[in-house]
């Protein structure tokens, strides 16, 4: 057999790099609007072989330290281990569900070859923040991954909506991004490193009378990641941006960027700032900060979700909501316990939600397409229309809620029980209190579909078939992994396991 180089590990980012070069190059030799179908292939065969290549890693024992090992390149600047692999997967797979979708969405519009590549850039760089392995690569790979975000949000330039919304998205990401470099500033000055594991070492050794600094450092980073993750409180650009921007580009952030977002908060916090470091001694107690931040993030998303009278805003802010309820296998970690459960469970939380979060923002992709409107209102009647679309959609929505018809059902116990058994139970019951809150307003969209009539003359001329099949492709995924979830778990507890000390 052949023997790969070490750097073939990080075949995911790799692959996903290569075919954004690959679309500008085709668009070299296209027309004005390129060709459709050249670029659709060419993004769905990269993005296709990513998963592939990440799922032949995981399989394979590729940063499995009782397999083929954890693969450390650029003198230990990017690792690859099985936590690496697994978001690797999930922001591969939710990149082509929204090129797929985007194939139809974008019809008419001109430089789709830019929107494809810009997407996967962003694909890169969200890939490369889970192997993120110090924190200037951590720095790098959310700026490569924040900058195309940037543009694609804006990416609809005669919308005064979508233009607004990338505004915005930037200035307050160009805030963020400061924020967290002065973090890292802070923390290099007091450790004099930026390496993970350097930087718990020197904490670790003592830190004398700048355990001040210290804190304000580890705040002001974890405020960094708070911002990606849509967390509050640095979750008020979310409603803005994904109401803007195109649909598909509303579920991959909503979706992958979230994911990629989360890695970095699980890989930074548990590796250069372990609870046995940094916390029981009283240094930092950053624990306390996320059970803050669980807590009020679920409650503000859910009770903002429930308010809303535009569909799209709404999932903005039951995406918010969610960031919460993974959170709280973060807040409810302790030094001996079960650590390696509860961050498995926000990972496959976050896997899950992946397909249920986009698929339902695709739906909306569908609507808009089809010019239907944006209330609960003009939903009416739509599942005698597309029934099968209207079929997928209550699918992600009770998903969503926690209902057992999808993964998520499995993925919220998962979380609660491990939050019960780590003696948290108080975040367990806030987390069921606002999963109830969150089954009223995903069944008004539910009531809307299939119980109101439709107004009169509403017809349905196209059916769009890239929106379509990504929808439909989301929906088997989250119903496959209610029965899968044995399988999906194991992978994630096990890259849990290559993370945590």
């Amino acid at each position: 057999m052949v023997q790969l180089p070490d750097y073939a590990a990080l075949g995911i980012p790799l692959i996903l790099g290569a075919t954004g070069l690959a679309l500008l190059f085709v668009d070299m030799l296209g027309s004005r609007f390129g060709n459709r179908k050249q670029l659709l292939g060419v993004s769905g065969v990269g993005t296709l072989a990513a998963v592939a290549v990440g799922v032949w890693f995981l399989t394979s024992g590729v940063g499995d330290p009782d397999g083929k090992g954890v693969f450390r390149l650029l003198e230990d600047q990017l690792i690859v281990d099985q936590m690496s692999l697994f978001f690797g997967v999930l922001v591969a797979s939710v990149t082509f569900l929204v090129l797929l979708a985007s194939y139809d969405y974008l019809a008419g519009h001109n430089n789709q070859a830019e929107f494809y590549a810009l997407v996967t850039l962003a694909a890169t760089g969200m890939a490369l923040m889970a192997s993120a392995n110090s924190l200037a690569t951590v720095a790098v790979s959310l700026e490569l991954a924040s900058l195309p975000s940037y543009a694609l949000v804006a990416f609809l330039k005669r919308n005064r909506g979508s233009v607004e919304a990338g505004l915005k998205y930037f200035l307050i990401g160009a805030l963020s991004t400061a924020i967290l470099i002065y973090g890292v500033s802070l923390v290099y000055a007091v450790t004099g490193s930026l390496m993970l594991s350097d930087v718990a070492a020197a904490i670790d050794g003592g830190v004398g009378d700048q355990v001040g600094l210290l804190g304000l450092g580890i705040l002001m980073i974890l405020g960094g990641f708070l911002y990606k993750t849509a967390s509050v409180p640095f979750h008020f650009w979310a409603p803005e941006a994904y109401e803007g921007a195109p649909a598909p580009i509303s579920a991959f952030i909503s979706s992958a960027s979230k994911a990629a977002g989360f890695a970095l908060v699980i890989r930074v916090l548990t590796v250069a700032f372990p609870i046995e470091t940094v916390v029981e001694p009283g240094l930092v107690d950053w624990v306390l900060a996320a059970q803050i931040v669980a807590v009020v993030t679920m409650t503000l998303g859910n009770f903002a979700a429930a308010t809303q009278t535009k569909v799209k805003r709404m999932l903005a802010y039951s995406s918010i909501g969610h960031a919460g309820y993974v959170f709280i296998g973060i807040a409810a970690l302790t030094a001996g316990g079960n650590n390696e459960l509860l961050i498995g469970a926000s990972l496959l939380h976050l896997f899950v939600y992946g397909f249920m979060n986009t698929g339902a923002f695709l739906f909306v992709s569908l609507t808009e397409y089809w010019d239907v409107g944006r209330t609960f209102e003009d939903f009416n009647g739509l599942a005698s229309r597309a029934p099968v679309a209207s079929v997928a959609m209550t699918v992600f929505l009770f998903s969503l809620a926690g209902l057992p018809v999808g993964g998520g059902f499995l993925t919220k116990y998962a979380l609660f029980a491990g939050a019960v058994n780590a003696g948290f139970w108080w975040l367990a019951a806030v987390g069921a209190i606002n999963s109830a809150l969150s089954l009223f307003y995903y069944s008004r969209v539910v009531k809307a579909m299939w119980i109101e009539e439709a107004e009169d003359g509403f017809e349905i001329a196209t059916q769009p078939v890239g929106i379509y099949a990504a929808i439909v492709v989301a929906a088997i995924a989250t119903v496959a992994l209610l029965p899968a979830f044995g399988v999906l778990s194991g992978i994630g507890f096990d890259a849990a396991a290559a993370v945590l000390p």
